[in-house]
């Protein structure tokens, strides 16, 4: 049977090329088991990433939730030992998963304190990129701790903003933000229209715009949540090219597990 990676690789949707890369990076994914929200079991997990590998994606930074309803929960040490052994666990079932550790961290004032303390988790663990999730159901605006992670030297990349009631509609908001080196996340779903058509609207508008630099799953399950990368990558191909799609699928999330600087969809431009 052939696999998405064969088709992609051949078809020239995805260059063998990019750093040594033929299939897709997820840098947001809920992924080890009994952790959060994600898979309650091993058996989860394992299916999980199996349908993760099998969307061609090989390599997926394992982002728990941290911090928030979360705190005192899923340190950066246990989450590492998590993937260590859950990783053997994948070996042992041939699943073909390279998964590094990281965090979906609820913004909080404490973050670059908890982060000096290895508390929580930046993205790969490389300590250049922090994975940010706002509370869905107010609006804070975070630009202080944006500044002061820069300053640290890491930048900030807001998590699906598209679904958030606020930033979804006051763009603005996210052209500020980005005048201190933070960037977005779209998930795959939301362009595809799995969270409604206001965060499909404002998925696209982010593509298009330039302040998403990456597209993830923010898999949880094989239900409802489960992983959407080659629908969401072809999606984007159609619309916006392919250079766009390897970039915001591929090419952003591998800079960051190599901690570099990331490469701009197309320069922001603030709205009238």
């Amino acid at each position: 049977m052939r696999s998405v990676r064969d088709n992609l690789t051949e078809s020239g949707l995805v260059d063998s090329d990019i750093a040594g890369c033929v299939g897709y990076v997820d840098i947001h994914c809920h992924c080890l088991p009994e952790l959060d929200d994600g898979p309650a079991t091993i058996a989860e997990a394992i299916s999980l990433c199996k349908a993760l590998s099998d969307d061609g994606i090989v390599k997926v930074i394992a982002t728990p939730h941290q911090l928030g309803r979360f705190s005192g929960c899923n340190s950066a040490e246990y989450v590492r030992q998590t993937i260590a052994q859950f990783s053997e666990e994948l070996k042992k079932n041939n699943v073909s998963l390279e998964i590094l550790p990281g965090g979906d961290v609820r913004v909080d004032e404490r973050i670059c304190q908890l982060l000096e303390q290895d508390e929580i988790l930046t993205l790969a663990d490389g300590g250049k990129y922090i994975l940010l999730e706002l509370p869905h159901e107010i609006f804070i605006d975070i630009e202080p701790l944006i500044i002061e992670l820069e300053t640290a030297g890491i930048k900030s990349i807001i998590s699906h903003p598209e679904r958030h009631p606020v930033l979804a509609r006051e763009h603005n908001i996210l052209y500020k933000w980005s005048e201190y080196s933070a960037c977005l996340q779209i998930t795959a779903g939301s362009l595809l229209g799995d969270f409604g058509q206001s965060a499909k609207e404002a998925a696209w508008e982010f593509l298009e715009s330039g302040l998403a630099a990456f597209c993830a799953t923010d898999a949880h399950d094989l239900l409802g949540r489960r992983p959407k990368m080659t629908a969401a990558f072809e999606s984007i191909r159609a619309k916006m090219g392919k250079e766009i799609a390897n970039l915001v699928c591929i090419e952003n999330p591998l800079r960051v597990l190599n901690g570099v600087e990331l490469e701009a969809v197309y320069p922001v431009v603030a709205g009238e």
